[in-house]
């Protein structure tokens, strides 16, 4: 079997910023960045490289976003990838470490986002599930009062985002990764809910299990989603090392979002 070539050269802070410069990231502008960066090549200097290059070409009036997400930390009933017995279910809800934005690692969101949460100045949101970090003057904004039972709705920091017009950048991965459109299903006029539960501290230093009425999140068809968006033009293509980026204005996501749910899925209420 041959070996793929390698690249003419290694990618770079400077090279990669002056790609995120032409796939159009704006100075002063506010991103939430998914990443995967194993289809970017080799990276010198690997995630360091990849967010000091876009906080180059964002400048330092502008603000990274990234989800730290922590879904084990979940009620057990409803993992599935690999389900556990029902007997475990009760040991597990009281053995979970309470959820801590300070020290908790983010689970499967990839090594830049666990690169910005542990930046120095960064500010984390404080939701169990669903939790949110930023990394910059509009980080306060963005991951203040991260409400529990809206977690990825309008108490949300994708809500915020959306109040400032911020952009999403998708590098490496495709829509399936794109959170910005789990905000639409919030805004569908009966979207189906179920309960939700996760481990978080107490005042005093403890620890305690609770529940909360949340929707069912459903990633299913955001693929084709994002597809029917890329074809209205509101989404930029562009080389990011060897992979591909993409950019896009998240309240065009969004709300090409709401009608594209209305018209595919089906709701409570119809």
């Amino acid at each position: 079997m041959t070996a793929s070539p390698a690249p003419v050269r290694p990618h770079t802070r400077a090279s990669l910023a002056a790609q995120l410069h032409d796939l159009g990231v704006r100075p002063g502008a506010t991103v939430l960045v998914h990443a995967s960066l194993r289809p970017l090549g080799f990276l010198c200097g690997g995630p360091e490289a990849v967010l000091l290059a876009l906080r180059d070409v964002l400048g330092p009036a502008g603000t990274v976003v990234v989800p730290t997400h922590t879904p084990d930390n979940s009620d057990p009933a409803g993992w599935s990838n690999p389900p556990v017995p029902a007997g475990w279910w009760p040991v597990i809800r009281d053995g979970l470490p309470g959820f801590d934005p300070a020290v908790t690692p983010s689970r499967f969101m990839g090594a830049l986002a666990e690169l910005v949460r542990t930046w120095p100045g960064a500010l984390r949101s404080d939701h169990p599930h669903v939790s949110f970090a930023a990394l910059g003057p509009a980080a306060a904004r963005v991951v203040t009062g991260h409400a529990r039972a809206d977690m990825l709705g309008d108490g949300s920091p994708l809500a915020r985002l959306h109040d400032l017009d911020a952009d999403v950048l998708l590098l490496g991965v495709d829509h399936g990764s794109n959170t910005s459109l789990h905000l639409a299903e919030y805004r569908q006029p009966a979207p189906p809910r179920q309960r939700c539960g996760a481990a978080v501290l107490t005042a005093d230093g403890g620890r305690e299990w609770v529940w909360w009425d949340d929707i069912r999140l459903d990633g299913e068809g955001f693929a084709r989603l994002g597809a029917d968006l890329e074809a209205t033009g509101a989404v930029r293509l562009g080389p990011v090392g060897d992979g591909t980026g993409r950019l896009m204005r998240q309240r065009a996501a969004v709300d090409f979002a709401v009608e594209w749910l209305a018209r595919h899925r089906r709701t409570e209420e119809t």
